[in-house]
């Protein structure tokens, strides 16, 4: 019996603390009910990267993206209705309503038990670009040592890690871009000996955090991922894949939610140096550059040769062509940051659970 508790929020939460309440639970989505417990919606990770890609106040309340014409049966419902709507590919949950109360939650693995068939998930064999050339110097004087590739997380390191959770979407063809220590990385993943596809790229030179993806024009013909070697992102690939070829984007960046809040008060000033107001301990939310990207290969077009270049350069480029440029924002807590050592020892600890 499913504890039903864990897929609700109640409906006096604000955006951000239902959001969290998803994170906990690991679903993607909640069902929003009354103080008697009655459902009044649900509310699913996409509503909240609407509602942030939207401008909405993440202190406003949950009601405010709550969609209350869902999809759902009623207790004694058909399982030749559940199958097909689960089936659609429309929804991903099927709430099961009793008297307007949650009595059950429908997912496809309950669908799977039910026709004893498999549905498995949508695969995107696209190519990888994994960035991991640079020095670490966050992360010294281990990184002295060791590349921060092969930094452990338990039994793998951070570079395993990252390239596995690419195969849980089917992507398997990696390229890996090397300069500090390549030798020494080549050599760890050759002893691996694992079911990827590996190519490496050698730079010659540090060239910034996307000038090694030139050496790629002309060997790609659809679009790929890249990511840095020092983050995780705990996302639905296809969605972002999805997201990014339905928007039609030259390139996408995926963002991460960051919580700011400020221990002090904060003055507001007029022109003239008056005070207008005092904001106490203010909280504010940020999206940031979380180092995942998704790339049509025109844009390797842009990039020069042999040269120091930036993703933040490549973007400028792009925009300045009136090229669109989209913004895939995930959750804080979907984001795990491994190139510092509060973060890593953070990320230790969350990849272990």
């Amino acid at each position: 019996m499913k504890n039903i508790e864990r897929y609700t929020v109640n409906h006096k939460l604000n955006i951000r603390h239902a959001v969290k309440s998803i994170n906990e639970s690991g679903v993607g989505f909640a069902v929003v009910v009354d103080g008697k417990n009655k459902v009044i919606g649900v509310i699913t990770d996409g509503d909240f990267r609407r509602a942030i890609l939207n401008g909405v106040d993440l202190n406003e309340s949950v009601l405010k993206i709550t969609n209350k014409t869902f999809e759902y049966v009623q207790s004694g419902f058909s399982r030749g209705e559940a199958i097909n709507l689960l089936k659609s590919g429309k929804i991903e949950f099927l709430p099961v309503l009793e008297k307007s109360k949650l009595i059950d939650i429908l997912r496809e693995e309950d669908i799977r038990e039910i026709t004893s068939k498999s549905f498995s998930a949508k695969k995107i064999n696209l190519p990888v670009i994994i960035m991991a050339g640079g020095k670490g110097t966050r992360l010294e004087p281990f990184t002295k040592i060791l590349p921060k590739p092969l930094i452990p997380i338990g039994d793998k390191s951070i570079m395993e890690i990252i390239m596995d959770e690419y195969a849980k979407y089917g992507m398997t063809n990696f390229y890996l871009s090397l300069f500090y220590k390549a030798n020494m990385i080549k050599s760890y993943m050759e002893y691996l000996e694992s079911d990827y596809k590996i190519e490496y790229i050698h730079e010659l030179k540090p060239l910034g955090t996307a000038g090694a993806l030139k050496y790629l024009e002309g060997k790609l013909n659809t679009p790929f991922f890249v990511s840095n070697c020092d983050i995780i992102i705990k996302e639905n690939y296809n969605k972002i894949f999805g997201f990014h070829k339905n928007g039609n984007f030259m390139l996408t960046m995926v963002t991460a939610m960051r919580h700011v809040s400020i221990p002090y008060g904060v003055c507001d000033l007029h022109k003239n140096g008056t005070l207008k107001k005092i904001n106490e301990k203010p909280e504010l939310d940020f999206l940031i550059n979380s180092g995942m990207y998704i790339l049509d290969p025109k844009a390797l077009e842009y990039i020069p040769k042999d040269t120091l270049f930036d993703f933040t350069d490549l973007i400028r480029c792009i925009t300045d062509r009136n090229l669109k440029v989209g913004v895939y924002p995930v959750t804080e807590d979907a984001y795990i940051d491994i190139g510092q050592w509060a973060e890593y020892k953070k990320a230790v600890s969350i990849l272990q659970v």
